[in-house]
Order: C-alpha cells, then structure tokens, then sequence
C-alpha cells in the first residue's frame, strides 16, 4: 500500500493542474464574449470586468507555472505525463494571452461607442468574432478531452479567419477612404480586426500542442 502512495498523488497533483487549466479556460472564455458584448452594445462596467479577468488570468497563469515546476522537481514525469505537464505550460502562456488580446478589445470598445461604424466592416468584425469564440471553446475542450478531431478543426477555422481578416482590412480602408473623418476610429476596428486574428492563432497552437502532447508529432 505505501508504495503506491506517491503515484496516487502524483495522479492527484495532475488533476489539479487539468483542474487549474479548466477554470482558465473558462474565464478565458467568458472575458473574451464579454469583450465582444462591449464592442457591440457598450458597457463601461463589463469593460472593467475583462481587464479586471485579464489580471486575474495573469495571476493564474503565475500559480500554474510554480505548479508544473514543482511537479516536474519533485516527481521528475516520463513520458506521457511530462509531455502533459509541458503542455499546461504551453496552454497557459496561450490563454493568459488570450485573456490580454480579450482586455485590448474591451479598451477599443471605449474609443469607439459614439461613433457610427459602416454596417460592412463591423459585419466582417461580427462573422470574425463568432468563428474565434468557436475557437476559443474547441482549444480549450480539445486539450482538456485530448480530442484530435477536434484539435484538427482548428486549421480549417482558422483559415476562415485569416481570410475575413483579409476582407475586413479591404472594407476598412475602403471606408478610410470614402469617409476621411471615419480614420481615426476605422483604426480602431482594424486593431480589433488583429486581435482577433491573434486570439484565432493562439487557439490553433493549442490545437497543435494537444495534437503533439498526443502523438509526439507535429501537425
């Protein structure tokens, strides 16, 4: 019975860490819908909600790196464990930054609640956003359900983003130039545009690092 002690709480350490991985995901999640919600139909208090979780993800991605660290020095993993250890690592340097390019948007939305934005490029903001909340949630399942189905989606969906990124900067600049007064808050919507963009790259490499946390494999 002592002898498996140590490998029951090796076991129980591990699950605290795919616990710990759950709970950022999740608020991950929730900063990121409501920092589109702001940009949309402004809320100042929900604005100070996501940088508030941007902070607070920050904090937990902080506790998650001593708690890999420890666990790898004190249990020193083979194999598959320590390619999931590596990996929650990995995923929680992903979703910190996620929560951060979540924040940036909820800032946005503060410069730009007054102005009347084109109907096209704030459609194309619209079709981009649905696509990266989808994302978002199948990063996060894929890597905690080790699903590679799922992980594989991720490619095909972000390509989808990249290319309405690449149509929202043509109805950006199209609207730039139809109306010299939209310019300064036309940036804006393109800033919002690029961390979309970011958000979708960061769900497709935790697509990756389950796919390879799987299989040794790059994809």
């Amino acid at each position: 019975m002592k002898k498996r002690y140590p490998r029951i709480l090796f076991q129980k350490r591990l699950k605290e860490l795919r616990d710990d991985l759950e709970e950022m995901g999740e608020t991950t999640l929730k900063a990121y819908k409501k920092a589109m919600i702001t940009l949309f139909d402004y809320d100042e208090e929900l604005v100070k909600n996501v940088i508030k979780t941007g902070e607070e993800i920050d904090k937990l991605n902080y506790n998650l790196e001593h708690k890999t660290m420890s666990i790898i020095a004190a249990e020193q993993p083979v194999a598959k464990d320590l390619r999931f250890i590596e990996s929650s690592l990995k995923v929680g340097s992903h979703l910190k930054r996620m929560s951060l390019l979540a924040a940036n948007i909820a800032e946005v939305a503060r410069h730009i609640k007054d102005e009347q934005i084109p109907e096209k490029p704030m459609d194309d903001i619209k079709n981009m956003a649905e696509i990266v909340e989808n994302m978002v949630s199948k990063s996060i399942t894929s890597f905690l359900n080790q699903d590679m189905d799922i992980a594989r989606e991720l490619h095909r969906e972000d390509d989808k983003v990249d290319d309405l990124f690449d149509t929202a900067l043509n109805d950006i600049t199209k609207s730039m130039f139809d109306e010299k007064d939209a310019i300064y808050y036309m940036v804006y919507l393109l800033f919002v545009a690029r961390f979309l963009e970011r958000i979708a790259d960061r769900a497709e490499s935790i697509g990756d690092r389950t796919i390879f946390m799987i299989t040794c494999e790059k994809p």
